[in-house]
């Protein structure tokens, strides 16, 4: 029952980009194209069920021996853009349209602070093992993945539509934006 607690929460109620607002850049920047959100995704959920995994384990095993978990940061950060350069490479290899349509955005999972988030989340609740943080993880990468593909979705229908001037392009992204956080808000005090 505890992981259906830590998955619905994750995914709805404390949705890292809609509650947290966490890895807003690429929310707003790959969510054009559903094709694309749905790579972002993909990556993302790699990067931040291996980062979680590698993460927790350097900080039981190796931090807080030696305490020296003050390095747990910028060791994270070492970590994360290690990793999402092993995926940049994997990507490259295996799916270069998916490469090339991801650009920019995915060197920026290394800076996105939602894998970062995540994976501080969980070595901060003393209270979980390794296994129920690769279970937050997932699902909140999941939660991740669909806000971006949902977003996504309606971005592309936005563009069907006639907009005034002024709200075309970023103006009404926000919007939506807005209007999508307050909708899971209504998933509020389904985690109790």
């Amino acid at each position: 029952m505890e992981y259906i607690l830590i998955i619905i929460s994750a995914i709805f109620v404390n949705n890292v980009v809609l509650s947290r607002f966490l890895g807003i850049c690429p929310f707003m920047g790959v969510s054009n194209k559903v094709s694309t959100a749905l790579g972002m995704s993909g990556a993302v959920t790699f990067v931040i069920v291996i980062a979680t995994i590698v993460t927790y384990l350097v900080q039981v095993y190796i931090l807080v021996p030696l305490k020296i978990d003050y390095l747990q940061t910028i060791t994270f950060i070492l970590i994360i853009a290690s990793l999402v350069q092993m995926v940049e490479i994997i990507l490259k290899k295996l799916s270069p349209p998916l490469y090339q349509a991801l650009g920019i955005f995915l060197p920026l999972i290394t800076t996105n602070c939602a894998v970062l988030g995540v994976a501080i989340l969980v070595v901060q609740n003393k209270a979980w093992g390794i296994l129920e943080g690769v279970v937050f993880a997932t699902a909140t990468s999941l939660g991740f993945g669909l806000a971006l593909i949902i977003f996504a979705g309606i971005r592309e229908q936005l563009e069907l539509i006639k907009l005034p001037k002024g709200m075309r392009g970023v103006p009404i992204a926000f919007i939506v934006a807005g209007i999508l956080a307050l909708a899971f808000m209504g998933f509020a005090g389904l985690d109790k």
